[in-house]
C-alpha cells in the first residue's frame, strides 16, 4: 500500500479509502446487496491486513447500521489512530426546519449520533453529504467549524457539490477563521469524468483531496459488457445513473477489458489506476474479499501516457446524474 497526505489536512490515508455503503441492516436500507456484520467485519479486517487505514461511511447507510457495524470492527481489529474514519451528515428535514431545529444544531445532533453508532470520540473527517439549498452556507460552515472546534472531527469534507460552491464555503470559512473543507467526495470515474470541467481544477490549485465515489460505476467497469451481478441487476440507483449512456460507455470497459487482457491483470486494477492518476484517495466499495485485494493491487499498477489517452479517447460528456441530478435546483 501507498499512502499520500489528505490535502491541506495532517491525515495520512492509503491511496485506496474503503466505502463502506455495502456494509449495513439491509432491512434498514435501500439496498438488498448490502453485507450483514460477520461478512463486513472480514472485509474491513482483510483491508486492514492488506494496509488500507482509511474508511469512508456515512450515517444514511442502512440506518446508521453501516457505521455501527465499522465502528466495532475497527474497534477490534485496530488501533483508534492508526486509522482514519470518516462519515457524513445529510441536509435538515423540512420536519426539523418547521420545529425551528437550526443547521448548527442539527450538524451537532448528527455528528453525535455517528459518534455514539462508532463508539468513538472523534471521527477524522466529517463530510457534508449534499448542499442543502435551505439553509445559508454561514450557517453551515459555522456549524461544521463548532464540531471541529469542540474535538468531534479532526477535519471537514465535502460530496456532491459544484467547484463554485466549494471555492465559496472555503473563501467564507477562510474570512471567518472557520475550518474549511480539505478534501471533496464527488462521482467520478472513467465513464463519468465531469468532475474535470472545473472541480479537479480548483481542488489541484488549493490542494483540495479529491476522493470520489463510484470509482468503478458501481462495477461496471470492473465487468466485460454482458457479465453482471447481483448489484448490477438490483440497484436501481445505479442504473439510473449509468444505464441510459451504457451504449456510449461500452467503448471506454471494452478498451478496459483489453487493456487488461494485455497487462495480465484484472478490469479493476485498470479502472482504479487510471483513477489514481486523477485523485488522491478513490473510495472503493467493497462486497467480497476479492473486491478490496484487486483496489489494493491497483496502486502498484503503473498506466503509461499513451495508455491513459487510449482509455479516455471514446469519452464524450454526461448529463448529471445520481446525487447531483436530485439535488440541483431549477434555475
Amino acid at each position: 500500500m501507498k499512502y499520500v497526505k489528505l490535502g491541506n489536512s495532517d491525515l495520512e490515508v492509503s491511496r485506496i479509502c474503503m466505502g463502506c455503503m455495502g456494509f449495513g441492516d439491509a432491512g434498514n436500507g435501500q439496498h438488498s446487496w448490502t453485507l450483514d456484520e460477520e461478512h463486513s467485519r472480514e472485509i474491513i479486517k482483510h483491508g486492514l491486513e492488506m494496509g488500507v487505514n482509511f474508511f469512508d461511511t456515512a450515517i444514511a447507510y442502512q440506518g446508521g447500521t453501516s457505521e455501527q457495524y465499522l465502528g466495532r470492527a475497527l474497534r477490534d481489529f485496530a488501533k483508534r489512530d492508526e486509522v482514519v474514519v470518516a462519515t457524513k451528515f445529510l441536509p435538515r428535514t423540512q420536519d426539523e426546519r418547521e420545529a425551528g431545529i437550526s443547521a448548527q444544531q442539527h450538524i451537532m445532533q448528527m455528528i453525535d449520533k455517528s459518534l455514539h453508532n462508532l463508539g468513538m470520540d472523534y471521527v477524522d473527517l466529517y463530510i457534508y453529504h449534499m448542499w442543502d439549498y435551505q439553509t445559508p452556507l454561514y450557517d453551515i460552515m459555522e456549524g461544521l467549524n463548532q464540531v471541529v472546534k469542540a474535538g468531534k472531527a479532526r477535519y471537514i469534507g465535502i460530496s456532491n457539490c459544484y467547484a463554485y460552491q466549494l471555492a465559496k464555503a472555503n473563501a467564507l470559512a477562510d474570512r471567518e477563521g472557520f475550518a474549511g473543507f480539505v478534501s471533496v467526495q464527488g462521482h467520478y470515474n472513467l465513464i463519468f469524468r465531469e468532475e474535470e470541467r472545473e472541480m479537479a481544477r480548483l481542488c489541484g490549485e488549493d490542494n483540495i483531496a479529491m476522493t470520489p465515489y463510484s470509482a468503478l460505476a458501481s462495477g461496471r467497469l470492473s465487468k466485460r459488457p454482458g457479465e453482471t451481478s447481483k448489484r448490477l441487476e438490483e440497484d436501481a440507483y445505479a442504473k439510473g445513473k449509468y444505464d441510459n449512456t451504457s451504449e456510449q460507455d461500452n467503448e471506454i470497459i471494452r478498451r478496459v477489458d483489453e487493456l487488461a487482457q494485455k497487462k495480465g491483470v484484472s478490469m479493476t486494477e485498470v479502472s482504479l489506476a487510471w483513477l489514481l492518476t486523477k485523485a488522491a484517495s478513490p473510495v472503493a466499495g467493497a462486497t467480497k474479499l476479492s473486491h478490496i485485494e484487486g483496489a489494493v493491487k491497483a496502486v502498484d499498477l503503473t498506466l503509461d501516457a499513451e495508455e491513459i489517452a487510449y482509455l479516455e479517447e471514446p469519452y464524450v460528456p454526461h448529463k448529471l446524474v445520481g446525487v447531483m441530478q436530485q439535488n440541483t435546483p431549477n434555475v
